[in-house]
C-alpha cells in the first residue's frame, strides 16, 4: 500500500526537450550569457598552449615551435620572477590579515547604531570609495604621499619620519602597507555589505533572551553575531584566499615604478610587462600567467577544504 502511494506520489520525469518546449523563453534568455562565457572565457584559453611554445605571431598557434617545459624552467630560474613571487604571497598574507578584518569590525560596528538613519548615512558614505576609479584612487594617493604631500609632511612634523617620496621608497614593507591601507580605504564599506546582509539575518530574538540573561553588548556580539555569520565570513575568506593572486593589480600597475620593482612587482605585473613591456615574451607570459592560475585554483580548493573541515561551511 505504501509504495502504491509513494508511486503515485512521484513526480513523472521530465525530459529535456519536454522543459524546453516549456521554458523555451528562459533558455533564449540564457544565451547571452552562454555566448558571452565561451567567447570571452571558454575560447582564449586555448592561448595556454603558448606556455609551451617559443611563439611568434607570424607563426601563429600551430607554425611555433614547440618546446615543452622550457619556458617554466626559463620562468622560475628567471631573475625577476622569484621577486614577483615573493612580493605577492607577502601582499597576499597581508590582505588576508590586515585588509580582510576591517570589513567585518565595520559591519559589526554598523550592526550596533540604532538610529537608522545614521546608519544608512554611514553605510552609504562608506560605499562611495569604491565607485572612484583605480587611477583617481592611484593619483590620490601619489599626490598625498609625494615628498611634499599632506601626508607626508604629516608623518614629517608630527612623527619626525623622512621627508621622502613614500611610493619610491624600495624598502619593505613599506610599498605593501601603503597598497593594503589604500584597499582598505577603498573597500572597507563595499566589502562590509555581506556581512551587514547576514547579521541582519540573525534572530532577534537571541539577542533579547541574551540580555535579559544579563549579557552585555560585547557578550551578545561574540557569543551571537560573530558565530551566526562564521559562515560568511569563511565564504568571503575562501575567494579573498583564491583570487589573492590576482586581484588589485591594476593599482599596483599605477602606483609603482622601476625604482620599485623590486618590493611592488607580483606575477600579475609580472606577467602583464612580459607580455607588452619593452622586452615582449609571450611564451614566458603565457608561462607565468597559466602558473598564475593553478596556483590560485589550488588555493581556492584548499582553503575551501580547510573551511569545511574546521568550521563545516564551505563554498562548494
Amino acid at each position: 500500500m505504501a509504495k502504491n502511494k509513494a508511486a503515485v506520489l512521484k513526480a513523472p520525469k521530465v525530459t529535456w526537450k519536454q522543459d524546453f518546449r516549456r521554458n523555451w523563453p528562459v533558455y533564449c534568455m540564457f544565451i547571452p550569457a552562454v555566448v558571452f562565457m565561451i567567447v570571452l572565457h571558454f575560447i582564449p584559453m586555448f592561448g595556454i598552449v603558448m606556455a609551451f611554445q617559443n611563439f611568434s605571431i607570424s607563426k601563429g598557434y600551430f607554425g611555433s615551435e614547440f618546446v615543452g617545459l622550457k619556458n617554466f624552467v626559463d620562468l622560475f630560474t628567471g631573475d625577476q620572477f622569484p621577486i614577483a613571487l615573493r612580493n605577492t604571497i607577502c601582499i597576499a598574507l597581508l590582505k588576508n590579515t590586515l585588509g580582510f578584518i576591517p570589513p567585518i569590525i565595520f559591519a559589526l560596528l554598523l550592526s550596533m547604531i540604532e538610529n537608522k538613519r545614521f546608519k544608512r548615512i554611514c553605510q552609504t558614505m562608506s560605499y562611495l570609495p569604491n565607485f572612484v576609479a583605480a587611477v583617481v584612487v592611484a593619483s590620490l594617493v601619489q599626490e598625498f604621499l609625494d615628498q611634499d604631500g599632506p601626508l607626508t609632511m604629516l608623518l614629517t612634523n608630527v612623527f619626525g619620519l623622512e621627508n621622502q617620496n613614500w611610493l619610491a621608497n624600495n624598502h619593505i614593507p613599506i610599498f605593501w602597507i601603503i597598497y593594503i591601507l589604500m584597499g582598505v580605504w577603498q573597500g572597507i564599506g563595499w566589502g562590509s555589505i555581506m556581512y551587514v546582509a547576514a547579521i541582519s539575518t540573525v534572530s532577534g530574538d537571541l539577542h533579547e533572551a541574551a540580555a535579559i540573561d544579563g549579557a552585555n553588548r560585547w557578550q551578545r556580539l561574540t557569543k551571537i553575531t560573530l558565530p551566526c555569520i562564521m559562515p560568511t565570513i569563511m565564504m568571503m575568506f575562501v575567494l579573498g584566499v583564491g583570487l589573492s593572486f590576482s586581484t588589485g593589480y591594476d593599482s599596483i600597475i599605477l602606483l609603482y615604478m622601476p625604482s620599485t620593482y623590486n618590493v611592488a612587482d607580483t606575477v600579475y605585473t609580472y606577467t602583464y610587462r612580459t607580455a607588452f613591456g619593452a622586452a615582449t615574451n609571450y611564451s614566458l607570459s603565457a608561462a607565468s600567467g597559466l602558473f598564475q592560475s593553478v596556483v590560485g585554483t589550488v588555493l581556492l580548493i584548499g582553503s575551501n577544504w580547510i573551511s569545511r573541515k574546521t568550521t563545516e561551511s564551505s563554498l562548494f
